[in-house]
């Protein structure tokens, strides 16, 4: 999944990009308010996990504009700024949720799921098609219960397809799902991560099928 960072502290900002992309998701970061708004507007990401007080623009303008263009994007807000009020404000401004800082790596990250889980419907950390399990907490891949060995791209392709099971998803959505401004990616490397993903997943009785055309999707 593809997580945008709006913190102005760079030292944190840097710090909470590490733990995300240690769990394989794309982050990208940005430090100024009205560079996240248009990033926003432009792109496409999963989730957004923005500071308030920011230079530029502050974030309950952003949370606010991304609101009024109707664009369906998880907001989780980290912030200084804790009182009750401010929560309140904070989330009647369109938010998901509120995070008050000083915060603990491993909430935030469990909330992230959370929230990305929440976004497509899936209650459930473990999503199971076939004999194959995709825990997405652990990030642990088994068949029959056996560990299945993959890379994190690989892994990344999986759970964009699982989060889609039977539905056609194409090789450029899931490019921008996976891939942030700093990875060295292109939608073809898409055909290989599919292409090493089918042989590793065989024996789960589950498919990934080619749409010609459309591009692939993943069904028993």
């Amino acid at each position: 999944m593809r997580i945008l960072i709006v913190e102005d502290n760079l030292v944190l900002a840097d710090k909470i990009a590490a733990a995300l992309r240690q769990t394989d998701h794309a982050v990208d970061l940005v430090h100024d308010g009205e560079d996240a708004l248009r990033l926003v507007l432009q792109e496409t990401f999963d989730l957004l996990i923005l500071d308030l007080s920011l230079p530029g623009l502050d974030g309950i303008e952003i949370l606010k504009t991304v609101r009024a263009r109707k664009i369906n994007l998880p907001v989780m807000i980290l912030t200084a700024r804790g009182n009750l009020d401010e929560r309140v404000a904070g989330l009647d401004a369109g938010a998901d949720d509120y995070m008050v800082k000083p915060f603990e790596l491993s909430e935030l990250e469990a909330r992230a799921r959370a929230l990305l889980r929440r976004n497509i419907g899936q209650r459930n950390p473990a999503i199971t098609v076939g004999k194959l399990t995709f825990n997405s907490v652990d990030r642990s891949v088994t068949i029959d219960g056996q560990p299945v060995l993959l890379t994190p791209r690989e892994r990344g392709v999986l759970e964009i397809l699982l989060l889609n099971v039977s539905q056609v998803i194409s090789k450029e959505k899931i490019a921008l799902h996976l891939f942030g401004f700093d990875d060295e990616a292109s939608v073809k490397s898409i055909e290989l991560y599919i292409s090493r993903l089918r042989k590793k997943i065989a024996s789960g009785d589950v498919e990934v099928r080619t749409i010609r055309g459309l591009g692939y999707m993943i069904d028993e």
